[in-house]
């Protein structure tokens, strides 16, 4: 298995990472009332140090009411929070490390009983006014990355929140222009986030955007059946200002259609013609649904994602709870130090390793 593949640069714009592997958001929820803290800058800190190529942090909020569905989740806004952020990529930098903040907006995810004063957004309730200043918000949080030093950021637009309970028809009733009855006609308000996230921090600066066809409301759900439904969905968001699909899988093996053996990352480059970022069980036995479940995982093999990484399918690969239990994975695996790599333990999902 040769894995020096995994570890050559990496550069698009004004991204330049020294290698392909990616730490994926993972949501930690141990931000003081929204502000990063001490523990969350070495946290992140760790993973640049052991030779991670790239960091997107966990999903930070945007300045929007109803933007978050547990109290200590981060925010992106907000003195407080902004200083946080700048104390971690600062050590990410120190660390020899690249980093961006996925930016976020939950939608109606959010219980009720956590903040019963506050209404729930839903996409198919927001009045025009709300979507504007949600897309303005999106943006204000995205000028700050670039402001903070960061090297690029994410806009979350997978997994059932905000953006893409507007792509999905069961949760996008509208009627007006942000609804509509095909894929392309209710990205709309996608595409308006990236080109005014486009706008802010301008042509050079990397934009990657997290996209699945699964929900969490419904893991079989699918936006696209078809070649030609990815193509509507995917390519107004290129054309909007898309650098980098992030494109998220319970588990990356899976073929993405019937009749061809690339996975989703492998369809969106495809189409796209851009980047990609694969993501899904790399590393581990089992999905990440069951971890939230308490189930462990044990480590595998990297064969078969090198055999489709050599392949180009895509560009650079996410991997997610391997790296919450062993900081060290990325530079185990360079060192070939694979029995070293301790499998999965469901605890570290409320862990700070």
């Amino acid at each position: 298995m040769n894995i020096d593949a995994l570890f050559t640069p990496f550069q698009y714009k004004n991204l330049n990472i020294k290698n392909r592997l990616v730490m994926a958001p993972m949501t930690r929820a141990q931000s003081d009332n929204g502000v990063p803290t001490k523990a969350i800058e070495e946290y992140y800190a760790r993973r640049a140090a052991s030779n991670v190529g790239l960091i997107l942090s966990e999903g930070t909020v945007i300045n929007r009411p109803a933007s978050k569905n547990i109290q200590n989740i981060p925010d992106f806004y907000g003195t407080e929070a902004l200083q946080g952020w700048k104390n971690v990529i600062d050590a990410v930098h120190h660390n020899g490390g690249k980093m961006g903040p996925q930016i976020w907006h939950v939608g109606d995810t959010r219980s009720s009983e956590i903040y019963p004063e506050v209404p729930m957004e839903k996409a198919s309730t927001m009045t025009l006014e709300d979507i504007k200043d949600t897309i303005a918000q999106f943006a204000a949080s995205a000028k700050s990355a670039k402001d903070l030093g960061f090297d690029c950021l994410e806009i979350h637009g997978a997994h059932g929140y905000l953006i893409d309970q507007f792509f999905w028809e069961v949760t996008n009733t509208r009627t007006d222009v942000y609804g509509g009855k095909n894929i392309k006609e209710r990205s709309r308000f996608a595409v308006d986030v990236v080109k005014a996230i486009r706008a802010a921090v301008g042509e050079d600066f990397t934009i990657i955007i997290r996209l699945s066809q699964w929900k969490q409301q419904d893991y079989k759900s699918r936006l696209a059946t078809s070649p030609a439904e990815m193509e509507d969905w995917l390519l107004p968001l290129k054309d909007a200002g898309v650098d980098i699909f992030h494109c998220s899988q319970r588990r990356f093996w899976e073929p993405e259609f019937e009749g061809s053996n690339l996975n989703f990352a492998g369809w969106a480059k495809k189409i796209t013609g851009q980047p990609t970022i694969t993501v899904g069980s790399v590393g581990l036995s089992g999905d990440f649904m069951g971890a939230f479940a308490g189930e462990n995982s044990e480590k595998t093999d990297l064969s078969e994602l090198l055999r489709r990484f050599e392949r180009q399918d895509f560009d650079l690969v996410a991997v997610g709870r391997a790296l919450l239990t062993d900081p060290q994975w990325v530079q185990k695996v360079k060192e070939g130090r694979t029995e070293e790599i301790s499998d999965f333990s469901a605890e570290s999902l409320g862990v700070l390793y």
